[in-house]
């Protein structure tokens, strides 16, 4: 045997290393577990939310992603020169896909980050651009926006102050050294569900604009977010009991007559 050989153990090992490798980069989504829960919020829940936002730069920074579907990671490194001032543009390198998209600014939310962005001017420019700069406490490494495990507390205690920070279950741990946790129905993520949702029922539901808006790469993942609203299939339901109770009601009349 050559002495560079690998042993069939070795062989074995680097096999299920592979396989493991494999898996986790082209394995096919799944359903998530959640099934009909909506993770989105709804409009009188985000009011409520945004009414307990104490700072003015996480409001900001959340609004990104309620009113133009930012993910967490891509808002809280958005830098001046993604915004086209003349245009009113955005332009961001998409965190699943990795390819350049654009969306237009609302108008009042363009407004709102000029005024930010010219208030707090002096700290932008000292963290070389970067709109949501770090704050002092919040990290001590070399990156100079705000941290995501910063933005998670800040978005978790937002959720308490206003009294929704409802769980709907335990997370089902496998590692024998790790307790189940809280899942909790609202995440930052929500924030970009309810801007999907609202876009598709703003256009008719129409999945093809809805998903180039949501800049994902296949209208399939689309519809697992904006499908979450149970808003409309509640009113079905009440309304279709209602009509059977007036037909059976209707009938016993006619019976009695």
């Amino acid at each position: 045997m050559a002495a560079n050989s690998l042993s069939q153990a070795k062989v074995e090992e680097l096999k299920a290393v592979l396989h493991k490798v494999y898996k986790k980069r082209f394995k096919q989504p799944t359903e998530p577990k959640y099934g009909s829960i909506s993770k989105a919020f709804t409009e009188l829940e985000l009011q409520h939310f945004f009414r307990n936002v104490k700072s003015e730069k996480f409001r900001l920074l959340f609004k990104y992603q309620a009113y133009l579907g930012l993910r967490v990671g891509e808002v809280s490194k958005l830098h001046v020169s993604n915004i086209n001032f003349d245009k009113r543009e955005l332009t961001l390198k998409s965190e699943k896909s990795g390819r350049l998209d654009s969306l237009i600014i609302p108008v009042e939310l363009f407004k709102e980050t000029v005024e930010y962005i010219a208030k707090n001017e002096a700290a932008v420019k000292a963290s070389n651009g970067y709109i949501f700069y770090k704050e002092n406490d919040n990290n001590h490494n070399e990156i100079q926006h705000v941290e995501l495990n910063y933005v998670r507390k800040v978005f978790r205690n937002t959720l308490k102050l206003a009294s929704l920070d409802e769980f709907y279950a335990y997370s089902e741990e496998t590692a024998p050294d790790r307790t189940a946790r809280k899942l909790f129905r609202l995440s930052t993520h929500s924030l970009r569900h309810y801007a999907i949702t609202r876009f598709s029922k703003a256009n008719n539901g129409n999945v093809v604009l809805t998903s180039r808006y949501a800049r994902h790469a296949s209208p399939s993942t689309t519809i697992r977010y904006i499908a979450k609203d149970n808003e409309e299939l509640y009113r079905n339901i009440d309304a279709t009991f209602d009509s059977s109770i007036s037909k059976v009601k209707a009938m016993l009349q006619i019976t009695k007559a």
